[in-house]
């Protein structure tokens, strides 16, 4: 690797940096902020969250798919696969905010050993969550920078976790969608 492109990648790597910890941080606050307790006079969202459950489960459905075009050869399906993953994760995380800026939390009501797994399922999905912020960036910069062996290396690790999160996303919403108010 010439210095140009030790210089490129360590600015990617600084960017990658500050999403890792801006895009968590951000949602935090965002989550905490609920738009109608403040006195704003909107609608609570209350239609996404199926919508951007369905949107994990896309997700899931297309990192499955991107491996197997990869493993059959097919590099362009491939890229414009793993596009449509980002886009809908971006999506699934726009949605979510959303509804938190605009509805009440909705508490788990199930009881008994349900409740341990449902929050093992939950605070796992958000753990990884926010792991995956920088795995997924740094994959997806070794491809763009086409330096395919660390991509294929970072990418082994990548896709299981973001796998987990996107199904672990649908799992949650339909473990907690008999709570959900009316």
């Amino acid at each position: 690797m010439n210095n140009m492109e030790t210089n490129k990648e360590t600015k990617y790597n600084k960017l990658i940096v500050v999403l890792s910890v801006a895009i968590p941080a951000v949602v935090a606050l965002l989550f905490g902020v609920n738009l109608r307790k403040l006195g704003y006079d909107v609608q609570p969202l209350s239609f996404l969250p199926p919508i951007y459950a369905t949107i994990n489960g896309l997700t899931a459905v297309v990192l499955v798919a991107a491996v197997i075009a990869i493993k059959n050869g097919n590099r362009k399906l491939h890229e414009n696969l793993m596009k449509v993953a980002i886009a809908c994760s971006v999506a699934f995380l726009g949605m979510y905010v959303a509804y938190h800026m605009t509805s009440d939390s909705t508490k788990f009501g199930g009881e008994g050993a349900i409740k341990y797994v449902y929050y093992f399922i939950l605070i796992t999905h958000i753990l990884l969550s926010i792991i995956i912020i920088p795995l997924v960036l740094t994959t997806y910069v070794k491809a763009w920078s086409q330096r395919f062996d660390k991509h294929k290396k970072i990418a082994k690790i990548t896709f299981p976790i973001w796998l987990y999160v996107a199904v672990t996303g649908v799992v949650v919403y339909l473990m907690i969608s008999p709570y959900y108010a009316n």
